[in-house]
């Protein structure tokens, strides 16, 4: 077999392929013994048809269609194999020579995977927030703590923001009463925002047994009118951040211990905020120095594969989509618009990805692919053995491979990029967390799923007849 390409527009190329009458002669042998086996001739066992006869049965033209439709697919992929294309889409096949006899000669027009520029990316700077906490923030959280222990006492002063007040609120629509919106003794903190638009800034300033009135457009059931009496004003007193405090509110005995342990806490907040924010950012950072748009083919197997799985987690939570749309006040091409929005963004991380693990030569070798099955194959409580003949089907092994891929080009990304905080100062390295798993810009989203071609909607393999039987 003869093959050669030819690089086309619109990321496609142009596969030329001879098959001369010797290599065709051993598709026809293997054609003429599968329709010996199958081909049911009156008289003759199965399998048992001379060929001679079936030849005569069947009349060459049909065996010749037999024979390039059986043979063609092989020699179309082992010419993609020579000519190491990486296909995204089914070709679209000519056959130009050989369909009655002689040599077989075909042309296969396919759209391949764009090999994206990436220029830059030795360069690029990513800001983080702090991954250590401020005096400040501990302060704050020291005093949200005693907030959890302040004593209320009732002052005679206009109410302030942070003051709890008692207050009678009636309602009324019309200038019928409301009962479901009116309730006396209320007890409120001000500045929670938690009775309705405008409450709280007609209520700051104002006294004990003070009147207000506030319209609510938006109340359940129609606009209505809260008037509203404030009975009592009292301001929360906070204990003494002291020992006798720590020891109170705590398992410390010294202020400063607990001091210590409220920063441990934040401290770990921010470097997991500062982690996070570093791989997340730099992934998006890399995929803006992409330098084509990415593949319509591409975004809509990526759109695929999100419309299930949205689809799958809205089952999972016995929502319909159509509660759904309902709750969040969407339309359906308003969703769809931004599914397809999430699909091309997460096409061109892969695109960069992919351009980032060849310029560094970012390989996966054969003992951490299967490394990684093993753990998948544990994961889901079945044999790896059987798992990997799983992922040797179809194209489970290179999706795999490509996962490996990505993951490691992250990981190269995340470590040669330049750190800074929010004040351009250069963080220290150190005090980042090591976050496993490739970094996503939605969900699970960085390359396509792992998991092999023979599987249930749940992820794992199916069960075959024998096994189900044994």
């Amino acid at each position: 077999m003869r093959a050669s390409s030819e690089v086309l527009e619109g990321n496609k190329v142009k596969l030329s392929v001879e098959v001369d009458e010797d290599e065709l002669a051993t598709a026809v042998d293997e054609t003429m013994r599968r329709l010996q086996r199958e081909v049911r001739v009156p008289g003759f066992r199965p399998g048992k048809v001379p060929r001679r006869l079936l030849e005569v049965r069947l009349g060459p033209k049909v065996i010749r269609e037999e024979v390039i439709r059986n043979s063609l697919p092989d020699y179309y992929a082992q010419a993609v194999e020579e000519a190491a294309l990486d296909t995204i889409a089914p070709p679209e096949i000519d056959i130009t020579a050989g369909e009655d006899g002689g040599p077989l000669a075909f042309d296969a027009v396919v759209e391949v995977r764009p090999k994206v520029s990436i220029a830059g990316y030795e360069g690029l700077q990513i800001t983080v927030p702090a991954p250590v906490a401020s005096d400040a923030e501990v302060a704050e959280r020291l005093d949200r703590l005693r907030e959890q222990f302040a004593e209320l006492r009732e002052v005679d002063r206009p109410a302030r923001e942070g003051d709890v007040v008692t207050i009678d609120v009636a309602a009324t629509r019309e200038g019928e009463p409301v009962e479901d919106l009116s309730t006396p003794d209320f007890v409120y903190e001000l500045g929670s925002g938690m009775v309705a638009p405008g409450v709280d800034e007609q209520l700051v300033g104002a006294k004990a047994g003070v009147i207000v009135e506030v319209p609510v457009d938006d109340a359940p059931g129609g606009p209505a009118q809260l008037r509203i009496l404030v009975k009592l004003v009292r301001e929360k007193v906070l204990p003494e951040a002291d020992d006798d405090f720590a020891s109170e509110a705590s398992e410390f005995d010294t202020i400063e211990e607990l001091r210590a342990d409220l920063r441990k806490q934040l401290d770990l907040v921010r470097r997991f905020q500062a982690s996070y924010t570093l791989r997340e950012s730099a992934v998006a950072e890399l995929a803006k120095l992409v330098d084509v748009e990415p593949p319509e083919t591409l975004i809509h197997e990526e759109l695929d594969r999100l419309q299930a799985s949205f689809l799958r987690q809205l089952h999972e939570r016995r929502i319909t989509l159509d509660q759904y749309l309902a709750a969040t006040g969407q339309g359906a091409e308003e969703l769809m618009a931004e599914l397809h929005q999430q699909a091309a963004e997460q096409v061109r991380v892969d695109l960069a990805l992919r351009a980032l693990a060849e310029a560094e030569a970012l390989e996966v070798s054969d003992d951490e692919l299967a490394s990684e099955i093993s753990a998948y194959a544990e994961s889901i409580g079945r044999p790896a053995a059987q798992v990997a003949r799983q992922f040797a089907e179809g194209s489970g092994l290179e999706r795999l491979r490509s996962r490996l891929r990505s993951s490691k080009a992250v990981t190269w990304l995340v470590e040669h990029v330049d750190v800074v905080d929010e004040q351009g100062d250069p963080v220290d390295r150190s005090l980042l967390m090591d976050l496993e798993g490739p970094a996503t810009t939605d969900r699970d989203k960085v390359a396509p799923e792992m998991a092999p071609a023979a599987t249930v909607e749940g992820g794992e393999p199916e069960e075959t007849e024998e096994e189900d039987q044994a």
